[in-house]
């Protein structure tokens, strides 16, 4: 490989921008400093970026349309008549820039500092009386569908709308918890009346805002630059992103996984704070029940009174999340189905034997190998530290020791890594030749091939992924395609992550008639990209399964394809290889496991809740009426509880440790506790019981 190692960061997969929060108006912006940020930044772009696009008219426009949408995202404060004058500059962004001139820039801040004074002024006035819930009204909750409000009486509309939403959420919280005391006959719940619950719920969103107004008088001149320079950036490409000095050092701590909290990735994702990442190892993985894609709506410590981060800042709603190691923080989620979730997670850092391959044995009347591999992780800082290809070699000795039958090798959730090791990797299981090419602007795709002749493993293989599998995921599981040597069993496809990303001081390329600028923050820079063997780019399209499984959150999480301004697919020259010689009928295998899929009880659930979740999906309008809006919530909660009932009735498999593995975890409480909850969520994994009958089917 040329002494050359290239790492695909995690994180790089769904990165955490801080800046794409809502606007928040504050102290003067300094133009100069924003004006040579910007030159550098663009310098860089146009040098570095793996497809730089023309700063032109079509780029202004694009800058103009994703800035304008982030900085009022639901349209709340933004009247018709500011866009309408907004919008005559909306070609002219390119000529501003050219000209060190930020007009555009400057005018909406002026303008959007105007109506968040007038809002601060109205809204306590439209929470000063009862909402009547009794009423047949609706809110549209998708900001796509939303238009400008046309004057300040329209506005005041839409705001009273959101305060009433806001407070019939808080209002169904508190009936479950007192329907839920009631129940269990708590004598020392206090049961309230319905105005009461209705008042203390309205006075709760009064103080989220109170608490948000004081958030935005907060805001320095570099979050304000920030925002905009990060849309002059993703319009590149969406993981190519401006980090101002201080969102570097958050993004560096992410990177780390070390930090002592609950160990999710977070971005703001259309005016909300998503859950992009759960990192494997840490108190989320292991708590297991925050999922990516799930929006974060309030954050409590332990007991105490929840706190709303709708519209707040990320830093700030990470800053709440974040704590010591034994403390408990409470998170009231919105799932991708629309349902609410209470999730208490005991912060901790990442326990890294949990971040490292691991496997054990499935009997089902033969044995077969189950191998979790959470991450391509390698650690290049020290020497003779851990890499998981030498990890994943030495599990796979150990299940031919135990004569399997067959081996499953699970990248769910995998959200990449080391680029090295997924060469090494995949060469366990064919004899040598290509495994990915890579490509950067203006040379030749560089062919990386696995030069170590003979095979490790030569039995049945499967490879499990889903639709956060992602970057080396995707590499290892294209390669194992493209030979024939195993099969691919998952979603429709995989994230379809196919870039490479590194980051860049810009303070290093200031001249020294600038350096008194500094620091202005660095630059994540899209390089370079992937390809398969036969020649098709990761790009977008991923990888496609040949056994598709459904999967409930399958159409409302797309992965790449999601993001704006992605990199397109396309393909380069096919790399010659000699292909396995399988010997089992693929077609075959399909045809059985659609059956087997058919029938089965669990998978009939999970596809009727992947239909009603699209439909949701598309259905965003809210009904405002209790009544209305508990029944609807009840419904969809059930139905997710009939699916984890079916789970836990269902046939468990027959799965177990190897002695080997026993035996050094035997003296550790914590570690022995972790592996059998392990062991205990394999037994009854339908996805894995499905890969276990087609290893016997490839038999």
């Amino acid at each position: 490989m040329k002494n050359r190692i290239l790492f695909i960061s995690t994180l790089a997969v769904l990165s955490v921008s801080c800046f794409m929060c809502s606007f928040l108006p504050g102290t003067a912006v300094d133009n100069d400093k924003t004006v040579i940020t910007e030159n550098v930044m663009s310098s860089l772009l146009k040098m570095g970026h793996f497809n730089p696009r023309a700063i032109d008219d079509k780029f202004s426009e694009d800058v103009y349309d994703l800035y304008l949408k982030r900085i009022d995202i639901n349209k709340k404060f933004l009247l018709l008549t500011d866009v309408n004058e907004l919008k005559t500059m909306r070609s002219q962004i390119d000529d501003q820039l050219r000209d060190d001139k930020l007009v555009f820039f400057t005018r909406s801040t002026e303008i959007l500092n105007k109506r968040y004074a007038e809002v601060e002024d109205f809204y306590r006035d439209l929470l000063k009386a009862p909402f009547d819930f009794t009423k047949d009204e609706k809110i549209e909750t998708d900001p796509k569908k939303l238009k400008y409000p046309a004057d300040s009486k329209a506005q005041k509309e839409e705001w009273r709308k959101l305060f009433k939403y806001q407070t019939l959420v808080r209002m169904n919280d508190a009936l479950l918890a007192q329907e839920k005391a009631i129940l269990k006959k708590d004598s020392v719940f206090e049961a309230k009346s319905l105005d009461v619950i209705e008042k203390e719920s309205r006075e709760k969103v009064e103080k989220s805002y109170l608490d948000f107004f004081k958030r935005l008088k907060k805001v320095d001149e570099t979050d304000r630059a920030g925002m905009f320079l990060n849309a002059v950036a993703n319009v590149f490409d969406p993981h190519t992103e401006f980090f101002p000095p201080k969102a570097k050092d958050n993004f560096d701590i992410q990177m780390s996984g070390q930090l002592e909290g609950i160990g999710a990735q977070l971005q703001e994702k259309d005016g909300a704070i998503k859950v992009s990442n759960i990192v494997a190892g840490s108190a989320s993985w292991r708590q297991g029940e925050l999922k990516a894609g799930d929006i974060i709506l309030k954050v409590a410590q332990a007991k105490e009174e929840p706190v709303d981060v709708t519209d707040m800042r990320l830093d700030d709603a990470v800053q709440l999340i974040r704590g010591k190691k034994g403390t408990e923080v409470r998170l009231t989620v919105r799932k991708p189905d629309a349902t609410l979730k209470v999730i208490a997670i005991t912060r901790d850092i990442v326990v890294l034997d949990e971040t490292y391959a691991k496997s054990l044995i499935i009997d089902e009347g033969e044995k077969i190998g189950y191998l979790k591999l959470p991450s391509f992780y390698a650690d290049f800082n020290k020497v003779g530290g851990r890499r998981c290809a030498t990890d994943v070699k030495n599990e796979v000795i150990k299940l031919k020791e135990q004569q399997v039958k067959g081996l499953i090798i699970d990248l769910r959730n995998n959200g990449g890594g080391s680029l090295q090791d997924v060469v090494e990797m995949a060469g366990l299981f064919i004899d040598k030749g290509p495994i990915v090419q890579v490509k950067t602007t203006g040379s030749n795709a560089e062919v990386l091939e696995d030069r170590n002749p003979g095979i490790l493993y030569d039995g049945p293989l499967v490879i499990m992924v889903n639709n956060i599998s992602a970057s080396a995921s995707e590499i290892m599981a294209a390669a194992i395609q493209d030979y024939k040597r195993g099969i691919i069993i998952g979603g429709e496809q995989t994230f379809g992550k196919g870039t490479v990303q590194r980051i860049v001081s810009l303070d290093d390329r200031l001249d020294y008639t600038q350096m008194s600028y500094a620091p202005v923050g660095s630059l994540k820079l899209t390089m370079q990209k992937f390809y398969r063997i036969n020649g098709g780019s990761t790009q977008l399209k991923g990888v496609k399964s040949d056994i598709m499984l459904p999967d409930k959150y399958e159409k409302l999480y797309k992965g790449e394809r999601e993001e704006e301004f992605p990199l397109p697919w396309d393909e380069i020259k096919p790399a010659s290889i000699n292909a396995w010689s399988a010997p089992w009928n693929l077609d075959e295998i399909k045809k059985k496991s659609r059956t087997r899929i058919e029938g089965d009880l669990t998978f009939n659930q999970i596809r009727q809740l992947e239909e009603k979740y699209k439909k949701q999906a598309d259905n965003t309008l809210i009904s405002l009426n209790l009544d209305n809006y508990r029944a609807e919530q009840k419904k969809n909660n059930e139905e997710t509880d009939n699916l984890e009932k079916l789970e836990k009735e269902g046939k468990q498999l027959n799965a177990y440790g190897m002695i080997v593995d026993l035996e050094r975890i035997a003296a550790d409480s914590a570690k022995k506790v972790m592996n059998e909850d392990w062991i205990k969520s394999v037994k009854k994994d339908s996805y894995i019981k499905e890969a276990v009958h087609v290893i016997k089917d490839m038999n």
